[in-house]
């Protein structure tokens, strides 16, 4: 119980120290203390100082002592606080004899005097004066031109280095939690940096203000002396002018180490070394150096004599020892070196010999760009690397989007490529391939365009629209002309976007599964245990991959990956077809499917599946025994005159201004899709269900039917 007690009243103590210490300063100030007190408040601020100090010298980065802005203010009052306290016990002392009078002083001030002046006054007063020029000229003066100068370069580094960090972050070669830790960092830095060059001018103030309190204390000290104390002018010229030393000495020595502690700290670096081991460092380079400066030592002590060569030869000596030593020690290291970089070079051509096979296995990068030389300064720092954020922005949005976490795309330059080209790969196997301008824009007419531009003929990779290049300086008449502008960046990032919608299904893989499966599983664990670990059907992550696949096929975002996995869950144990379980969570995802497709009325216009077509789909349907995806076998005739009876029905639709959307069964919908995506990629299937499960949050029109020649090919048969 004592033991708990003792523990409360020291965490009590050192929970509200800074603050009954800060009202102490205060009231410091203002009331009188007695000589006890003021030797004892002396001893902390000399200790209080050299702890500070030594905390500078350990402290690797500038930043990572981010009080010390904040510890310099408080101690420079703290010190002020005991110079006015120390001011009015000199001039307040009361006594009736000299030694009366010493008796009632501080006995910290004193014993400075004694030690520092000793029986000169003039000795005492010159080297105080020194040590007042050394602290404003040279100490004082240089830490505070280095805060400043490090305040403003640090704050116009700032959009730069934050830049920098965005930019490798879209590159990949960081992680999020990286990048905000280096955020963080330079947050810190400039925090520091611009309240240290406020600091500064606190230890500069706290000098002159000590220099004014000295001047006072002698002054005064003098007239009280002589007008109060009856004392003649060399006895209280000696008394006061000592207690002056002693007392400005115990002011400026705290106030000097606070001085040079912030110099120190405001002309460190950055790196993670504390001082000692930099010096260490930098100055164990090469022993060359010391054993030059040994033998110049040791030839002045051989020419000079007079007694300088009892010195001079063994420093010199001990010098070209240690650098003799220390080149021995670099050479050693030098061979070390060089024999584990030829052991490994050795044990590389070793494994190369018994196994010619190891260089080829490197993995493919999900995701690569590759670029041409020209294209080279767009992903370049100096020059803004515009793309870099585009490209981080693309995977941003494409996990919003389709609810893939896409991989990190790396950048490469392939000399192979047309200087303005660049090609986008999945796997090492290219997707798209583009060449353009830089210097350009490409224009696109999108109907609005009131006055056509010449320019060179081209085609917009991303959707294939005709489009033509102009220079930069035409980029407003073309704007003002109705054209969409875009820049090559734009044009690039645009193109990877559509690539990533269009092969989504390649993209995803096992581990981006693990991904989304681990997200779910931080707020919903029992629907991922259902699915992975159910009593009735156990899912594998090959299998959950299978119908996200299938989904991302048709660009259904596998976002609400909630309501996917309760599907597989609903449905796993009544039938384990990896298509069947597709067309029930496009079921569940209904709405979400339709809201992709309805107008601006959130109306769905669709064209309806002829109940004849539907028959001949099923009846010509093959369901693979190994479960791959099932399709329609028309003979030669059949499949003519059903993709001649979509296209006709679709183009009269399209000629209307309205998407090409088929509603079917939900049993043909997976045949109907697959029997046309070759043919026209760009044609949606949607069944009957789905738009039932959107329920009375979309209305539904119905613009024409398929229907043809049904019976084509029966006479065959």
């Amino acid at each position: 119980m004592a033991n708990e007690k003792k523990v409360s009243i020291v965490s009590l103590i050192q929970k509200n120290m800074i603050g009954v210490m800060a009202v102490v300063v205060i009231v410091m100030l203002v009331v009188p203390l007695p000589k006890v007190f003021i030797d004892l408040l002396m001893i902390l601020n000399l200790a209080i100082a050299i702890t500070v100090l030594l905390t500078v010298v350990y402290t690797p980065r500038a930043s990572s002592f981010s009080s010390f802005p904040q510890v310099i203010l408080f101690v420079t009052l703290f010190g002020l606080g005991i110079n006015i306290s120390s001011t009015r016990l000199i001039l307040s002392a009361q006594g009736t004899s000299l030694n009366a009078l010493k008796n009632t002083q501080s006995a910290m001030v004193q014993a400075f005097a004694n030690i520092v002046a000793g029986n000169s006054l003039v000795i005492g007063f010159v080297i105080f004066i020194i040590l007042i020029v050394v602290q404003v000229v040279v100490i004082t003066k240089g830490a505070g031109r280095v805060s400043e100068v490090a305040a403003r370069f640090t704050l116009d580094s700032m959009s730069v280095k934050q830049f920098d960090i965005d930019n490798q972050l879209a590159n990949g070669s960081i992680t999020d939690e990286e990048a905000n830790r280096m955020k963080e960092e330079l947050r810190r830095d400039i925090d520091f940096y611009s309240n240290m060059d406020g600091s500064s001018k606190f230890v500069s103030g706290n000098v002159m203000a000590g220099i004014f309190i000295t001047v006072v204390n002698l002054v005064g000290g003098f007239i009280v002396g002589m007008a109060q104390h009856h004392l003649d002018f060399q006895t209280s010229l000696n008394l006061y002018s000592a207690l002056t030393i002693g007392d400005g000495l115990l002011s400026q020595l705290p106030s000097l180490m606070l001085s040079f502690a912030t110099g120190i700290l405001v002309t460190g670096d950055k790196s993670d070394d504390t001082l000692g081991k930099k010096i260490v460092n930098e100055f164990s380079i090469d022993g060359t150096i010391y054993e030059i400066v040994g033998s110049v030592l040791a030839l002045l002590g051989v020419v000079f004599r007079g007694g300088t060569q009892f010195l001079l030869i063994p420093v010199g000596g001990g010098l070209v020892w240690y650098g003799f030593s220390l080149t021995k020690k670099k050479e050693a290291e030098k061979l070390k070196k060089a024999e584990a970089e030829a052991a490994a070079k050795s044990g590389g051509q070793k494994a190369e010999g018994s196994n010619a096979e190891q260089d080829s296995v490197a993995p493919l990068d999900p995701l690569s760009l590759e670029l041409g030389y020209a294209l080279i300064p767009l992903v370049d720092r100096d020059n803004g690397a515009e793309l870099l954020e585009r490209i981080s922005r693309i995977r941003r949005e494409s996990a919003l989007d389709l609810g893939l976490p896409v991989p990190k795309i790396r950048i490469i330059d392939n000399m192979n490529l047309d200087p303005n080209e660049y090609s986008f790969k999945i796997r090492g196997i290219e997707a798209g391939r583009c060449k353009i301008r830089l210097g350009y824009y490409m224009c696109m007419n999108t109907g609005a365009v009131t006055e056509e531009l010449k320019g060179e003929a081209t085609k917009d990779p991303a959707f294939g629209m005709p489009a033509i290049w102009i220079p930069e300086d035409q980029r407003s008449e073309a704007e003002q002309a109705g054209y969409a502008v875009v820049d090559p960046p734009t044009i690039i990032a645009t193109h990877i976007t559509e690539i990533i919608k269009a092969h989504a299904a390649e993209i995803l893989g096992r581990q981006e599964v693990s991904v989304l499966i681990n997200e779910v599983k931080k707020t919903n664990p029992i629907v991922v245990d259902e699915v992975m670990n159910g009593d009735k059907r156990k899912f594998s992550y090959g299998e959950i991959e299978k119908i996200l696949c299938g989904l991302l096929e048709e660009k259904v975002s596998v976002r609400n990956m909630v309501t996917i996995l309760e599907t597989i869950s609903n449905y796993g144990a009544i039938t384990g077809n990896t298509w069947e379980l597709i067309e029930k969570v496009r079921e569940a995802l209904g709405l979400q499917i339709c809201m992709q497709y309805v107008d601006n009325d959130k109306k769905l216009r669709v064209v309806n599946l002829s109940q004849g077509w539907s028959q001949k789909i099923l009846d010509r349907a093959q369901y693979p025994q190994d479960g791959s995806k099932p399709f329609v076998a028309f003979v030669p005739v059949e499949g003519r005159a059903w993709i001649k009876a979509v296209s006709d029905t679709l183009q009269s639709v399209q000629s209307m201004g309205f998407m090409p959307i088929i509603m079917c069964s939900s049993v043909v919908r997976q045949l109907v899709h697959g029997s046309i995506e070759r043919e026209m990629p760009g044609v949606v299937v949607i069944s009957e269900k789905e738009i039932l499960s959107a329920g009375n949050s979309i209305g539904l029109e119905i613009l024409g039917e398929i229907t043809g020649d049904e019976n084509v090919g029966e006479g065959g048969r």
